[in-house]
């Protein structure tokens, strides 16, 4: 399952991965430790060769790792790791989420309580919805079963190379396989194969 994420830096449950991010607290601590990065105020950690605009809001506890960019006005919730080269872009706003390696929100998305593989992107407008109508247990298809996560907020499981277009909206425990698309406007909720979801010539 190690092809889900191509990102050594992250371990994450094979059964369940959204369970990592029950553990992000923990989680970005001590990768911020580890790293040996500074913490430039309480909970918030920086990589020195990060950019961070100065009108984007970091809330603790936030980890931005190496080469990462947080742009203009974008908005980090709180339990956020910004994986190394990773991109978060103008009016963006993240929550509860893992952006791994090289993974991209460009602009004026809603990424929440999410996992995305490295080099996953999504294009301008591409909503991660967490959070069901009816705030019940969110349910997720993986593994070839239906399984109740547990969580009354979980948004998208994305995989490594992945392609979200522009103003696509995931529903709450979407699961998208590697180097799958979703098109432009397209909802999707339950499984996206790539085989389904690769449009490419």
């Amino acid at each position: 399952m190690t092809d889900w994420w191509q990102d050594e830096d992250f371990v994450v449950d094979e059964q369940a991965p959204w369970a990592i991010l029950d553990e992000l607290p923990a989680l970005i601590e001590r990768k911020a430790t580890q790293k040996g990065y500074p913490q430039v105020r309480q909970g918030v950690w920086i990589a020195p060769t990060a950019f961070v605009a100065s009108t984007a809001v970091l809330l603790p506890p936030c980890l931005v790792m190496d080469g990462a960019t947080v742009g203009e006005w974008a908005y980090l919730r709180g339990n956020c790791i910004i994986g190394n080269g990773a991109r978060v872009g103008h009016a963006v706003e993240v929550k509860g989420s893992v952006l791994m390696r090289g993974a991209t929100a460009a602009h004026f998305n809603y990424v929440g309580d999410s996992v995305l593989g490295a080099h996953a992107h999504l294009g301008a407008g591409a909503v991660l919805s967490n959070l069901r109508l009816d705030e019940g247990s969110v349910k997720v298809t993986w593994r070839g079963e239906r399984v109740d996560s547990g969580r009354r907020k979980l948004g998208a499981i994305v995989g490594a190379y992945a392609q979200i277009g522009c103003n696509a909206v995931l529903n709450p425990g979407t699961v998208v396989e590697p180097k799958a698309w979703v098109l432009p406007l397209e909802r999707v909720t339950g499984y996206r194969p790539k085989e389904k979801g690769d449009f490419r010539p």
